[in-house]
């Protein structure tokens, strides 16, 4: 286990590392004009996620990156017509929170679970969210959790409400995963989304099974936000629901999004983010996931905004 990882995964040193990185990248796409796939067909291998496999999955950690490298990112455009699903009512009471224990109950135990997959010869995790969608079926996370280093991510499933190598609701297989066109083509952090559309389970989808949490996109900046994941790197063990919640604010340092005290660690990304979040109902708006944090900001996750790119990674999940 690596004990210098920040909340997400990303720390922002080592120059050779992303130098090597980005080479790769622009010699791949050199002869390969067209753009980078952002849907990938999963294959599954029947009864692989045993519950010693998931309890020693680690938590997938992102390449470093650094000040120089962060200049190579795409600079977002915000805008558009704000859209909302599903509003639900506020009632902070838990609020702040630097990261704990989840022990409110609600929507929220049963939506948040854990995400498990192979990669590059290692079986790593994340967390995500069940979300409402026409399909039934459609998970968010981080772009990093489906794909990374070029590559996207096999034998991933979804645990919703995973207990400590169990999997109560049932392991949930993927059919296939997206991320942005952004994240696809250059990994770019500031559109670091995800989604996966999962297959059902005893004949059910997943929403009619755990439920599914509404969304937000282009809801702006500065906000009350409770954040979720299975944080699984030291002092969390990924065996418990931890969240933060507090007023968010916009990155002032290299990337364009949000901003919010927390002490999670790797594991938790791909988390889902909150707004108007009821602590009565566990229920919210997801309006971002947890992805990176700075190695000389401890105690802070980063989230993206969820834009118009975030809401089309959305739109093309949803009707599958």
């Amino acid at each position: 286990m690596r004990r210098n990882r920040t909340p997400a995964g990303i720390l922002l040193t080592v120059a050779a590392l992303l130098a090597g990185a980005l080479s790769a990248t622009a010699a791949d796409a050199a002869p390969a004009p067209s753009p980078a796939p952002t849907v990938f067909k999963q294959r599954q291998t029947q009864g692989f996620w045993t519950a010693e496999r998931m309890r020693n999955a680690t938590p997938l950690d992102l390449l470093p990156l650094t000040r120089d490298g962060l200049k190579a990112l795409g600079t977002p455009k915000r805008g558009g017509k704000e859209t909302v699903i599903s509003p639900t009512d506020v009632s902070p009471t838990a609020f702040p929170q630097a990261g704990g224990a989840w022990t409110g109950g609600g929507a929220v135990v049963k939506t948040s679970g854990r995400v498990f997959f192979s990669f590059q010869g290692r079986t790593a995790s994340c967390s995500g969210n069940s979300v409402t969608s026409q399909n039934g079926s459609t998970v968010i996370t981080a772009g990093h959790c489906v794909k990374y280093q070029g590559s996207w991510h096999t034998n991933w499933v979804f645990v919703p409400a995973y207990d400590n190598g169990q999997a109560p609701y049932g392991q949930w297989s993927a059919t296939k995963t997206l991320s942005t066109d952004q994240w696809a083509a250059s990994e770019d952090i500031n559109y670091d989304v995800g989604a996966a559309v999962v297959a059902p389970l005893g004949g059910k989808t997943l929403a009619e099974t755990v439920g599914a949490q509404g969304l937000s996109f282009n809801g702006g900046y500065s906000k009350a936000m409770y954040a979720f994941g299975f944080p699984a790197a030291s002092p969390y063990d990924g065996t418990k629901l931890v969240y933060c919640s507090g007023n968010s604010s916009k990155d002032f340092l290299f990337s364009r999004d949000h901003s919010l005290g927390c002490n999670m660690t790797g594991g938790s990304s791909g988390g889902p983010w909150f707004t108007s979040f009821s602590e009565a109902t566990g229920t919210g708006l997801q309006a971002s996931v947890n992805s990176f944090g700075y190695i000389f900001l401890p105690n802070r996750m980063f989230g993206p905004y969820f834009g118009n790119e975030a809401k089309a990674v959305y739109d093309r999940a949803q009707v599958s």
